[in-house]
C-alpha cells in the first residue's frame, strides 16, 4: 500500500504546477496528514462487457432450431446472438463490412457469416466470447447467397456471376467442384441468368441442388452426374424459393407480386400462379401487378392446412400502407402490418429435417428497428412479448446516466409502479420461442440503474444489474404541459422545432428519490416519488436570466482588476415568481416574459411513481428566447434545485416553491471578478424577423425531421455517402442548412490549438442590430497590442477542437461540438447579426480553414458570455479560514472559474416557513478551461457524499408519517473527531484537475490532463474500496487518476470519438463501469476494472449447450420403397480433393482465424480464461469418465450375476447326479442356466 504525504507535495510545488503557495494555514493540518492510496495501475483494465438494445441497421437473420438461438447481422459488420433472456452476445467483424448472410451449423456450435467484402467467416460459438475459426476470401466474385444442408460439412456458395462453389466447413477450403452458370442454363440461351439468389438441396434427394437465378430461371442440378435435370423459366425476376417437404414441388416469389408453384414432373410451366394482393380482373385477365414479394416460406403441417408466409406483395394503389407480413393458412388470409420495413423473417419449426412435416409454431420477423415473434399456433396470430430491451430507441436517446450500487429497495419500488403501466393485452400466452443458452448471475451482483432521456420528453429507468437490462419504469415529462395548438406549435417550432420536450440533463438523488430533469425548452421539472395516486394542481415558476456584459477583456498577468459597479446586486432572499401572461407582448409586438411551453393549469391526475412537484421555466426577454440550460443540480437535504445557462445562475427552493436567486454570471463575482469586462450599452429597439427569432436560443441540437426520423438520421452518419449539407440536415446533432447561424458546425482539426491557443474567430455582438463585415468585426474585437490570451486553454463555450471522423468533410468546431454535446446554443445577444455572409458561405469558409491564420484573435475575446457548466451541493468551508462546515453550492463556469455560494438553511422546524438565504461567499478559484465536476474528500481521503433526505411517501395515507419530521443523512467530517477539521475538494475541468485543501484554499496538487484535446466527461467514482477520478477525452482516451494525488493510473486510447452521440451519452459510475450509446439503438457497457474483466467470463451467458440432435421420423417401409424419404449420398466422394481436385488459388484465399481452443486466449482475458477453459475441459472429461465407469460397473455386475447363476446351476446338477443315476445332458443344463440369467451388454 502506497502512502501519500501532503508535506512532500507542498514542499515540491512549483509556480508552473500551481499559482498557490505551498504553505498551509487555518489549522488545516494538511502537512501532517498521510492519505493511503490503495489503487495502482494493476487494478485497471478496459474491456467491453455487454451491448444492449436493438442491433443497428440489421441485414441478415439465422436461427438454430435445436439450440434455439438467433443470430442477427448488421450493416456495420456487427453480430448479435440472442438466446434466453440474459444470453446476449455481441461480436464484430474486423473489416466492418456489412453482413449479407448467416448460416448456423445446426447443433454444432458454429456459425457461418458472409460479408459484403466477399469473405466467409466461421465463428466458434462454443465459448462465451465467440471467435473466428477460419475465413475464406473470394477474390473475383461477390457472394450473393449461401446454403448449408442439415448435418453436412459442405457449404454451397452462390455468387453474383451466377456460379456456385462448394466450401469444406472443416478445413474452410474451396472444393474443386464448381457449377458454372453456362453449364446450368441451356446452350441456346443467349443472356446471362443473373446472380444466384437461391440455393437448396431437394428434401427428397440430397444429390439434387435447386439453383434460383435472378432473371427468373430455376435449375435442378444433379450433383452426381454434373448436369441439369430440369430447367424452369418464368418471365419475372425471382426473389426467393421454398420447397414442399416431399420434394416434388416448390414455390417461387417474384418481382410482380406473384407466387408460382412448380411440379418437377412438368417443368415447362407452373401449375399454379397467384397474385395474393392483386385485384382480380372481371374479364379473366391476369391480375394487376403488385409490389415484389421479397421472400416466401412454404411450411406443411401433418394435421392442418399448410402455411404460406411471405413479405411484401401489396398492391401499388395502397402506397400509404405500412410494410406487411401475409400469412395464408388454408382459406384464411391474414395481413400483419408492421411499424417498420421488413428485413427478413424465419418460420420456426418443430423439426430440423427438411423432408418431414415442418409443423411451424412461430415466425421471427426482423424489422429495421424492431424484432417480433408471431405465434402461429393461435388463429388470431398474436405476437410474443419480447423479453429483450429492444425499445431503447423508441424515441431517440438524448442523454443518459448510470447509477451503480443503488439503494436495494429502489429497483423493487420502480418495478412495482412500472408494472402497472404496462398493458400486456393481446400478447401470446406462450413463452418467448428463443430460449437457448444458459445464464448465471455471477459473483458481482449489486443494484444498478440506467436512466435514458429521450427526444419526446420521456425518461426510462432500466434495471442494469448483473450485466442485463430490463425496463423498470417510464416517465413522460410532456404530461405536465398543455398540448400545443397548431399556431403555438409553429411558434415553438421556430425555436426547438418538433421536439420541444427533449431531455437534456438529469439530476437524481437515489436515496431520497428526488428526480430533476432539464428540457430543451429551457424548463426544469422536479419530481417526487409516491406509491399513491393523487390529483393536484401543478406549481409553476417563471424567471428571467439576463446577461448585461458585452465583452471580456483578458487581465494583465500582474493585476486582477475588479468591477466597482455594485448597482446590479440583487436581493438573495425570496424572489416572487414572474407574472407574465401566456400572451405577454411588448407594445412593439415583441415577446417578453413568456415561457416556451404552457403548463397545465387544471388539476392533473398523477399515477403512482414520479409525480411533478414543481415546474420552472425561463422566459423570453425582449423578443429573445431563453438560452438552454447547461448545468443542473438538486439537493434533497437542502430542498434546493440549481441550474444555469450562458446567462447566469438560478437557485430555487422547491419546498417553499420560491426563487431564491436569479443572477447573471458576472454578478456572482461581486468585487472578485478576475476579468475585465465592458458593460453593455443601453439596449436599442430591434426589429426581429421570424428568421432571427428561430435562430436565437434553442436551435442547435434537434433539427426538423431530425428526431422524428431518428433511425435514418442517426444511422446514416457513418455509412451514407451523401453530401455534407444533406447529412447535416439529417443528423440529430447538427443545425439545419438554411439557417444563418453564427456558429460553425463543420469539423476542424486539432491544429487550431497549437500551444493551446484557439485561432478560429467567432462573430461578435453588435448593439445596433446591423450586420457587419468581417473587417469591421475584427476591428471591434481587436485586443491591445501584444496582449496575450488569459490562459492557454480556452472556455468550453468557445474553443475549437478536433474529432476523428469517418468522412472527408467531417470536421467540427469544438464550440459547436460542445453545444451539440449538451444540446445548447450559446449566442451573444446580437451575434447573429455580426455576419455579412450566408450560412453556406460561412460553411465554405470554415471548411477551407487555413492553419496559418494569425493566433492573435483568441476565441476567449470573441465569446462574450460565461456559461455555468458545473454545479455541486455539499457541506464545505465556504470562505477562506472558516472554522465550521456550512451548506454550499459550488459553481463552475466555462471560463474555468469556481465560485462558492453560501446557503443559510433555516432550522428543520422552520424550514417551510422561514426564508432560505443565499449569497456569494467571495471565494474564486481558477482552472484551465470549463469546469466539469466537483467532489470532496474528508481528512482521511474518504469520499464525502452530499447530504440527502431519507425518502418518505409525500402522499402517504398514514397520518403519523405525514407529521413526521424529515430525516436527513449527512456525511460530514465534523461528525467524527478523528476525521479532523479540514477537507479536500476535487475540481476537474476540460483540461486540468486540481485538489484544494479547505478552508485554507491552498492548491495541493495539479494535473494537466490533456494539452491537445479536452475532457468530455469526468466523474469521481469508487472502485476496489477506494476512489479515483475517471475522465473521457475527445481524442478517445479513457484515463483514471488517483485521489488525492492525481497520479495517472490508466491512459488508454480506447474509444475514437467518431460520433457526437458518444460524447453526449458517455458516463462513468462506481465499480469501474461506464456506458455510452454506441449506435442510435444500442447501449454499450464497458469496464475499466481488472477485477471485473477477470470475472466477466463467469457473468456472461453460454451460447452452446450440448443437446442431442432429435432423431428423424420413421417414414415406414412403403414410403421408403416408393421414394418418399430423403436419399443420402456421399458428398465427400464428390466434393473431396480425390475426385474434384483442388480449386484454383486465385479464386479464394484461406485466412486462419484466432478462434477455437487456441484462439480463446484472444477472446478471454489472461489466466482466468485459461483456467476456465481447463476447468470446462476437465468437467467434460470427468463426465465422460464417469459415464465409462458406470458402464464398466454395470458390465461387471452382469458378469458376476452370470457367474453366480452358472456356479449355482453347476452345483445343482452335481448334486442331482450324485443322488440319482440318471444323467442329464450338458446342453440341457446350459439351456436352463442361460434361461435363468440373461446377460446383456450395457453398451
Amino acid at each position: 500500500m502506497k502512502k501519500f504525504n501532503f508535506r512532500k507535495v507542498l514542499d515540491g510545488l512549483t509556480a508552473a504546477s500551481s499559482p498557490a503557495h505551498s504553505g498551509s494555514g487555518g489549522g488545516s493540518g494538511a502537512g501532517d496528514s498521510e492519505i493511503p492510496e490503495t489503487l495502482t495501475s494493476e487494478h485497471f483494465q478496459i474491456c467491453k462487457t455487454v451491448r444492449h438494445g436493438f442491433p443497428c441497421q440489421p441485414t441478415a437473420l439465422a436461427f438454430d432450431p435445436v439450440q434455439k438461438i438467433l443470430a442477427i447481422g448488421c450493416r456495420t459488420g456487427a453480430l448479435r446472438i440472442l438466446g434466453r433472456p440474459g444470453v446476449d452476445c455481441y461480436c464484430q467483424h474486423d473489416s466492418g463490412a456489412a453482413v449479407l448472410h448467416l448460416q448456423f451449423l445446426i447443433n454444432e456450435g458454429a456459425l457461418v457469416s458472409a460479408c459484403a467484402d466477399g469473405i466467409l467467416h466461421l465463428w466458434n460459438l462454443r465459448q462465451k466470447r465467440p471467435a473466428i475459426l477460419h475465413s475464406l476470401k473470394f477474390n473475383r466474385e461477390r457472394i450473393t447467397c449461401c446454403h448449408l444442408p442439415f448435418q453436412s460439412k459442405w457449404l454451397y456458395v452462390g455468387t453474383e456471376r451466377g456460379n456456385t462453389y462448394v466450401v469444406n466447413i472443416e478445413s474452410f477450403v474451396l472444393s474443386g467442384y464448381v457449377i458454372m452458370w453456362n453449364k446450368a442454363i441451356e446452350l441456346s440461351t443467349k443472356t446471362h441468368p443473373g446472380p444466384v439468389v437461391h440455393l437448396s438441396d431437394s428434401p427428397r434427394d440430397e444429390g439434387k441442388l435447386l439453383m434460383g437465378f435472378e432473371s427468373g430461371t430455376v435449375v435442378l442440378w444433379d450433383i452426381r452426374s454434373k448436369r441439369a435435370d430440369f430447367r424452369f423459366y418464368y418471365d419475372e425476376a425471382i426473389h426467393s424459393v421454398s420447397w414442399h417437404h416431399e420434394g416434388r414441388q416448390f414455390m417461387c416469389s417474384h418481382s410482380d407480386g406473384s407466387l408460382t408453384q412448380w411440379n418437377l414432373k412438368n417443368p415447362s410451366k407452373p401449375f399454379q400462379i397467384i397474385v395474393p394482393h392483386g385485384k382480380v380482373q372481371r374479364d379473366g385477365k391476369k391480375p394487376e401487378p403488385c409490389k415484389p414479394i421479397l421472400k416466401v416460406d412454404h411450411k406443411t403441417c401433418r394435421y392442418s392446412e399448410p402455411f404460406i408466409i411471405f413479405s411484401g406483395g401489396l398492391s401499388y394503389d395502397k402506397a400509404c400502407r405500412r410494410p406487411s407480413l401475409t400469412i395464408m393458412h388454408g382459406k384464411s388470409f391474414t395481413v400483419l402490418e408492421m411499424d417498420y420495413p421488413i428485413v427478413d423473417f424465419l418460420a420456426l419449426c418443430e423439426t430440423p429435417y427438411p423432408n418431414e412435416f415442418q409443423e411451424p409454431y412461430a415466425v421471427i420477423v426482423l424489422l429495421e428497428k424492431d424484432l417480433i415473434a408471431v405465434d402461429l399456433t393461435q388463429s388470431n396470430f398474436p405476437i410474443f412479448e419480447n423479453p429483450y430491451p429492444m425499445d431503447v430507441h423508441e424515441s431517440p436517446v438524448t442523454c443518459s446516466e448510470y447509477f451503480a450500487d443503488c439503494p436495494p429497495d429502489l429497483i423493487p419500488a420502480l418495478y412495482s409502479v412500472g408494472a402497472k403501466q404496462q398493458k400486456k393485452q393481446g400478447y401470446s400466452t406462450k413463452e418467448w420461442p428463443i430460449g437457448g443458452g444458459t445464464w448465471n448471475l455471477g459473483a458481482q451482483t449489486y443494484p444498478e440503474i440506467i436512466i435514458t432521456g429521450h427526444a419526446d420528453g420521456s425518461l426510462k429507468f432500466w434495471d442494469a444489474s448483473a450485466i442485463t437490462l430490463q425496463v423498470l419504469y417510464k416517465l413522460k415529462t410532456s404530461k405536465v404541459f398543455e398540448k400545443q395548438k397548431v399556431k403555438d406549435a409553429k411558434q415553438i417550432a421556430e425555436i426547438v422545432e418538433e421536439d420541444p420536450y427533449a431531455i437534456q440533463m438529469i439530476s437524481w438523488c437515489p436515496e431520497s428519490r428526488i428526480f430533476c430533469v432539464a428540457g430543451i425548452s429551457a424548463h426544469v421539472i422536479v419530481y417526487r416519488f409516491s406509491k399513491h395516486e393523487v390529483t393536484t394542481e401543478l406549481v409553476a415558476l417563471e424567471l428571467r436570466l439576463q446577461y448585461e456584459v458585452e465583452d471580456i477583456v483578458t487581465p494583465e498577468p500582474e493585476s486582477v482588476p475588479s468591477i466597482t459597479d455594485t448597482s446590479s446586486q440583487l436581493s438573495f432572499s425570496k424572489t416572487p415568481a414572474l407574472s407574465g401572461s401566456a400572451n405577454a407582448l411588448t407594445p412593439e409586438g415583441v415577446k417578453d416574459n413568456i415561457p416556451c411551453l404552457k403548463v397545465k393549469t387544471r388539476p392533473v391526475k398523477m399515477t403512482p411513481g414520479y409525480q411533478a412537484d414543481l415546474v420552472i421555466q425561463l422566459v423570453w426577454i425582449d423578443g429573445e428566447p431563453p438560452q438552454q440550460i447547461t448545468s443542473l443540480a438538486v439537493s434533497s437535504a437542502y430542498g434546493l434545485v440549481a441550474f444555469g445557462n450562458c446567462n447566469g445562475l438560478a437557485i430555487v427552493d422547491f419546498m417553499q416553491k420560491t426563487i431564491l436567486l436569479s443572477m447573471g454570471t458576472i454578478e456572482l463575482y461581486g468585487t472578485s471578478d478576475p476579468f475585465q469586462r465592458q458593460l453593455r450599452s443601453p439596449r436599442k429597439s430591434k426589429q426581429l424577423n421570424a428568421e432571427t427569432l428561430c435562430m436565437r436560443g434553442l436551435c442547435s441540437l434537434y433539427s426538423l425531421k431530425r428526431l422524428r426520423t431518428s433511425y435514418q438520421s442517426l444511422t446514416e452518419l457513418v455509412d451514407s455517402p451523401i453530401s455534407l449539407d444533406i447529412e447535416r440536415c439529417k443528423s440529430p446533432t447538427s443545425v439545419k442548412g438554411p439557417r444563418k447561424l453564427s456558429l460553425p458546425t463543420d469539423l476542424k482539426t486539432d491544429l487550431d490549438h497549437v500551444n493551446g491557443v484557439c485561432t478560429s474567430p467567432i462573430s461578435q455582438s453588435c448593439n445596433t442590430g446591423k450586420r457587419l463585415s468581417i473587417a469591421d468585426t475584427s476591428k471591434l474585437n481587436r485586443r491591445g497590442p501584444g496582449r496575450p490570451p488569459f490562459r492557454k486553454a480556452q472556455s468550453a463555450a468557445c474553443m475549437e477542437v478536433s474529432l476523428p471522423v469517418t468522412h472527408a468533410e467531417g470536421h467540427t468546431s469544438r464550440r459547436a461540438m460542445l453545444q451539440q454535446l449538451h444540446g445548447i446554443s450559446i449566442f451573444s445577444h446580437d451575434e447573429h447579426h455580426a455576419s455579412s455572409y450566408s450560412w453556406s458561405e460561412k460553411e465554405s469558409k470554415e471548411n477551407s480553414f487555413n492553419r496559418s491564420r494569425s493566433s492573435s484573435v483568441s476565441s476567449i475575446d470573441k465569446e462574450s458570455k460565461e456559461a455555468i457548466t458545473a454545479l455541486y451541493f455539499m457541506e464545505s468551508f465556504g470562505r477562506k479560514m472558516d472554522s465550521t462546515l456550512s451548506p454550499c453550492l459550488w459553481v463552475g463556469t466555462s471560463l474555468g472559474t469556481v465560485l462558492v455560494i453560501s446557503l443559510n438553511i433555516p432550522p428543520e422546524e422552520q424550514r417551510h416557513s422561514e426564508p432560505l438565504m443565499v449569497s456569494p461567499s467571495g471565494t474564486v478559484l481558477m482552472l484551465k478551461a470549463a469546469l466539469l465536476t466537483f467532489s470532496s474528500l474528508d481528512s482521511l481521503g474518504g469520499l464525502i457524499h452530499p447530504p440527502y433526505e431519507v425518502w418518505r411517501d409525500p402522499n402517504s395515507e398514514d397520518k403519523d408519517d405525514k407529521g413526521r419530521k424529515r430525516k436527513l443523512v449527512t456525511f460530514s467530517p465534523s461528525s467524527s473527531h478523528e476525521m479532523g477539521d479540514h477537507q479536500y475538494v476535487i475540481l476537474c475541468s476540460e483540461k486540468q484537475a486540481k485538489v484544494y485543501s479547505l478552508p485554507s484554499q491552498s492548491c495541493l496538487y495539479v494535473h494537466n490532463i490533456t494539452e491537445t484535446s479536452f475532457v468530455l466527461r469526468a466523474d469521481v467514482v469508487s472502485m476496489c474500496n477506494s476512489i479515483c477520478l475517471a475522465c473521457f477525452c475527445a481524442n478517445g482516451h479513457i484515463m483514471t487518476l488517483s485521489l488525492p494525488s492525481l497520479r495517472p493510473l490508466l491512459d488508454v486510447n480506447y474509444l475514437p470519438l467518431t460520433d457526437m452521440r458518444i460524447a453526449r451519452t458517455f458516463c462513468f459510475t462506481n465499480g469501474g463501469q461506464a456506458l455510452y450509446l454506441s449506435s442510435p439503438t444500442e447501449i454499450q457497457r464497458i469496464t475499466y476494472s481488472q477485477e471485473m474483466c477477470e470475472n466477466l467470463q463467469e457473468m456472461l451467458g453460454d451460447l452452446f449447450i450440448p443437446i442431442e440432435t432429435p432423431e428423424a421420423q420413421n417414414r415406414g417401409f412403403l414410403k421408403g420403397l416408393f421414394g418418399g424419404s430423403g436419399q443420402t449420398f456421399d458428398r465427400e466422394e464428390l466434393f473431396g480433393e480425390a475426385s474434384a481436385g483442388k480449386a484454383s488459388r486465385t479464386l479464394a484465399q484461406h485466412i486462419p482465424g484466432p478462434g477455437g481452443l487456441e484462439g480463446v486466449k484472444g477472446a478471454a482475458s489472461g489466466v482466468v480464461g485459461d483456467l476456465a477453459r481447463a476447468r470446462i475441459a476437465l468437467d467434460e472429461r470427468g463426465q465422460r469418465l464417469g459415464e465409462l465407469e458406470d458402464r464398466t460397473a454395470a458390465m461387471m455386475a452382469s458378469a458376476e450375476t452370470f457367474s453366480k447363476h452358472a456356479h449355482e446351476n453347476t452345483a445343482a446338477s452335481a448334486d442331482k447326479s450324485s443322488v440319482t443315476s440318471e444323467r442329464i445332458p450338458f446342453a440341457d443344463v446350459f439351456k436352463v442356466s442361460s434361461a435363468e440369467s440373461v446377460w446383456k451388454d450395457p453398451s
